[in-house]
C-alpha cells in the first residue's frame, strides 16, 4: 500500500500514470499556489516546479500551508522541503522573480503551466510566454468572494488597479475551494486533454461552468 492508496481506488491507473509523467510548473506559491502544489503532490504528481520570489509573512499563515517558524524564509524552498518530507516528492523550487529575461528558460519544457500569481504584470508575462512556447496555460484567481479557473486563450488578465494592495479580504475556505477546483480541472486535463473552465461565488457557494 502506498500513500496514494485512496487516489488509486478513486482514479484509473491511466490517470495516475499520466499525472506522474506530466511536467507541471506552478507560477506562485501564495494562497492558491501553495495549496495547489500540496494537492498535486498528494494526488501523485511527480514532476513539479514552483516559481516564487516571496518570503513567508505572518499574515500568510491563515491561508497558506506554512508555519510560524517559516516566517522570513523563501516560500518556494519551504514548500519544496515540506512536500518532500510529507510524501517524498522532489519539487523543483525556483525562488526567483519571473521576468522577461528568464521566463522562457523557466517555463520551457513544461507540459502545462498554472498561473496563480497575484499581480497582472506577472500573469500577462506567463500568458505571453506560454503562447510563444505553445504550452497549455491554466489561470486561477480570486477577488473578494469570486474565483475563476480559466484556460488560455479565453483568460483575460485583470486590471492592475489592485496589484499593490496588500490588505484585502480573503476567506480561507474560498482559497481551499478554488485550489481544489483548480487541481481537479488540471487532473482532468492531464487525463483527457479537455480544458474545463469554472467560476465560483463564495457567498452562495455556487460553482458554475464558465461559458465566456
Amino acid at each position: 500500500m502506498t500513500f496514494l492508496h485512496h487516489e488509486e481506488l478513486y482514479r484509473s491507473p491511466h490517470t495516475l500514470e499520466r499525472l506522474a509523467q506530466t511536467s507541471i510548473v506552478v507560477c506562485g506559491a501564495g494562497a492558491l499556489g501553495a495549496n495547489l502544489l500540496e494537492s498535486l503532490a498528494r494526488c501523485g504528481a511527480q514532476k513539479l516546479t514552483v516559481i516564487d520570489r516571496d518570503r513567508v509573512e505572518e499574515r500568510n499563515l491563515s491561508t497558506q500551508p506554512y508555519y510560524r517558524s517559516d516566517v522570513g524564509s523563501l516560500k518556494a524552498k519551504i514548500l519544496a522541503g515540506s512536500l518532500y518530507r510529507a510524501v517524498g516528492v522532489a519539487v523543483n523550487a525556483q525562488a526567483t522573480e519571473l521576468k522577461e529575461s528568464n521566463a522562457r528558460k523557466l517555463l520551457k519544457g513544461a507540459d502545462v503551466v498554472v498561473d496563480v500569481f497575484d499581480n497582472s504584470v506577472s500573469r500577462a508575462l506567463v500568458q505571453a510566454c506560454c503562447d510563444t512556447l505553445n504550452i497549455p496555460c491554466l489561470h486561477a484567481g480570486m477577488a473578494s468572494d469570486y474565483a475563476e479557473v480559466i484556460w488560455d486563450p479565453h483568460y483575460k488578465v485583470p486590471s492592475d488597479a489592485h496589484d499593490d494592495i496588500c490588505d484585502y479580504p480573503l476567506a480561507r475556505n474560498l482559497v481551499g475551494l478554488c485550489s481544489a477546483i483548480t487541481c481537479e480541472v488540471l487532473l482532468r486535463f492531464v487525463d483527457t486533454q479537455v480544458q474545463e473552465h469554472y467560476t465560483l461565488t463564495f457567498a452562495d457557494l455556487r460553482i458554475l461552468p464558465w461559458e465566456g
